[in-house]
């Protein structure tokens, strides 16, 4: 199996480089040369072993491959239960239960163990460059700390995350360095991949991407779309069609991917906030990333999705991704609305991406569609404390993994918005 970049600027790249370069040389992200066809209705008895299905036929060349079993028993040490809602057919793929609460853990932890396996022991240290909006930053951390060989450079948009979510990003220390920025996640997003394509700086300070535009985040996320459609299908014989919240567009991607390798997926929606390049692209707009807008559902806050590029690659024309994929923007007002109701409801206290998502179930059921539907919960209400507590009028538990996390202390940097600023700052060893 290899890998091309979504620009055509790059020849066919075996597994390892593309996944220890991040970002292709043409600034392009990598795609499989094609999606594999795999049994993927039978279900597995674990989340473990429906990863080292999926990804076994991308890794079939990769030094890794002997190793796949124990990176993905590593990776997927921890469930992602689908759960019933209240409604008829209406479920809820829970993907909060990792160590930082948030979908993003599951392959941050692929990612890290894989680049870690396949790092030689003589071999400089490499610098994760992360752009985040609010969860990826955390859950890359947590996978990096104290791994040997790696240090991690978190930036992301200064009071543009809610409090837990920053201290999550700030509270490792050790080989992981927090940046806040007075900008927005696009800023970050920019000076990380500006910093990923200058060779000049990669000569001196080896780097490694962990955003949504690596393979070793893109490919591992479609496990757990895989493992619940499975399980759904063999309990009821009925698709499961999916509604999943999305901003950077890597965890719509990775569904994806999933439904195309034989997963049985039905339809896909994509829940957006009211940053909505999407939505009005798949209406019919012409594609234009805008500038980004703050949000409850901040994690979702981009206004130039990464991925869009990944989404028009694997279709032949833009009218064929529309006829594929629906996508909704959803205001605050809204979300505020679905959080206040959703205990009564849905029997579930959702954050606030999560409530996109059931907001999008809810006009389904209104418009008459009786389909067997699952939203997905990505990240623990807890995170979003400030915003659902006074909607629901009482406190969330904190589960046991965020309440370590906000037990240690917190310290980040501020850099401003200027790429010279941050390569200097990258070429600075810590230790």
């Amino acid at each position: 199996m290899k890998f091309v970049s979504t620009r055509g600027g790059v020849p066919p790249t075996p597994f390892d480089v593309a996944l220890v370069a991040g970002l292709a040389p043409d600034g392009g992200l990598y795609v499989p040369v094609d999606l594999p066809q795999v049994e993927l209705v039978t279900p597995r008895a674990t989340l473990a072993e429906t990863a080292e299905a999926v990804l076994a036929p991308y890794l079939a060349a990769s030094a890794l491959r002997a190793r796949l079993p124990a990176l993905c028993a590593e990776a997927f040490a921890f469930d992602a239960p689908l759960r019933p809602l209240r409604g008829a057919g209406d479920q809820l793929l829970e993907l909060f239960h990792g160590p930082t609460a948030a979908f993003k853990d599951y392959a941050a932890r692929f990612l890290a163990a894989a680049l870690g396996a396949l790092r030689a022991p003589e071999a400089p240290d490499t610098t994760i460059v992360v752009a985040t909006s609010g969860d990826t930053g955390a859950a890359v951390a947590a996978a990096f700390h104290r791994r040997p060989g790696f240090r991690v450079a978190i930036l992301y948009p200064d009071g543009k995350v809610s409090p837990r979510q920053a201290h999550g990003l700030e509270c490792w220390g050790d080989n992981v360095r927090a940046f806040r920025l007075a900008g927005t996640f696009d800023d970050c997003q920019r000076l990380a991949k500006q910093a990923l394509s200058d060779a000049g700086l990669r000569a001196e300070c080896p780097l490694g991407s962990a955003n949504s535009i690596s393979l070793g985040r893109l490919l591992p996320q479609a496990a757990y779309y895989a493992h619940a459609a499975a399980q759904h299908h063999a309990r009821t014989g009925r698709l499961l069609h999916v509604i999943v919240p999305t901003g950077n567009l890597g965890n719509a991607c990775a569904a994806l991917v999933a439904k195309r390798m034989g997963a049985p997926l039905g339809d896909l929606h994509l829940a957006c906030n009211a940053n909505d390049t999407l939505p009005r692209f798949l209406a019919g707009a012409d594609y234009a990333p805008q500038a980004t807008r703050a949000t409850l559902a901040n994690a979702m806050d981009v206004g130039a999705p990464s991925n869009a590029e990944r989404l028009r690659h694997w279709f032949d024309s833009d009218a064929a991704l529309r006829a594929a994929l629906q996508a909704t923007a959803v205001d605050d007002a809204t979300i505020r609305d679905t959080i206040a109701a959703a205990p009564a409801r849905h029997g579930i206290v959702a954050c606030p991406h999560t409530a996109t998502a059931l907001h999008v179930l809810e006009a389904h059921r209104a418009a008459g569609d009786s389909r067997d539907w699952a939203v997905v919960a990505t990240a623990h209400a807890a995170k979003f404390e400030s915003i659902v507590e006074p909607l629901i009028g009482h406190t969330i538990a904190l589960p046991d993994t965020l309440a370590a996390c906000l037990a240690r202390p917190a310290e980040s940097e501020v850099l401003p918005v200027d790429y010279t600023a941050l390569r200097a700052r990258l070429l600075v060893r810590d230790d």
